[in-house]
């Protein structure tokens, strides 16, 4: 897995990585996160979060949090994705999350789509298993996000968070049609469910 690009280091210095956890479930926040390492920095098993396990996963975040010369992670609520959409809703988390990281003088966001930021950046497609830096944010984004649909799980205890930590699996859909939306839903998605 590449460090940034050795020219993108060169010509700006500190380069972050930036990608989002949670666009598709149909409840809970979209979360975002942003880390800068350090030239050089190895973190041995790195990788786009979806192919590690959560126990993997876990270690790595510790290990990225203590190694980053910079992390930050933000989200967007429920509230703002149905008010302006989950793409514009996931731009906010990943501005919110580049502005935690303030000494970044430049941005690789994973994905097809920039959003707009306040330095310059470029999207790659896959960069969670190209680039350590959107590799870490990646992580950091999925474990932070895992972490808070667990104390939305002890909030809403019915509608089972920690099994499925949003998504819509089977039995979600079954405990939505069972008890109604929660708070923590996202309405502008459950309209699609009937």
């Amino acid at each position: 897995m590449l460090e940034a690009d050795r020219e993108l280091l060169e010509r700006y210095g500190n380069v972050c990585g930036v990608d989002e956890a949670g666009r598709g479930p149909l409840a809970g926040p979209v979360f975002a996160a942003a880390v800068l390492l350090p030239p050089g920095t190895v973190i041995e098993g790195l990788n786009d979060s979806k192919k590690l396990s959560e126990k993997k996963r876990e270690a790595l975040y510790a290990e990225i949090c203590e190694k980053a010369a910079e992390w930050s992670v933000a989200s967007a609520s429920e509230k703002e994705i149905d008010r302006l959409n989950i793409l514009q809703a996931t731009f906010l988390a990943m501005r919110r999350a580049v502005e935690g990281v303030p000494t970044a003088a430049f941005a690789l966001i994973d994905g097809n789509r920039t959003p707009p930021l306040e330095l310059p950046s470029r999207c790659v497609v896959g960069g969670d298993g190209k680039y350590a830096c959107i590799a870490a944010a990646s992580i950091i984004a999925k474990v932070s996000r895992d972490r808070y649909m667990l104390r939305l799980a002890e909030e809403y205890p019915q509608y089972a968070f920690e099994k499925h930590k949003g998504y819509g699996t089977a039995l979600h859909y079954q405990l939505i049609r069972q008890y109604g939306p929660s708070p923590v839903h996202r309405l502008s998605f459950l309209k699609k469910m009937h």
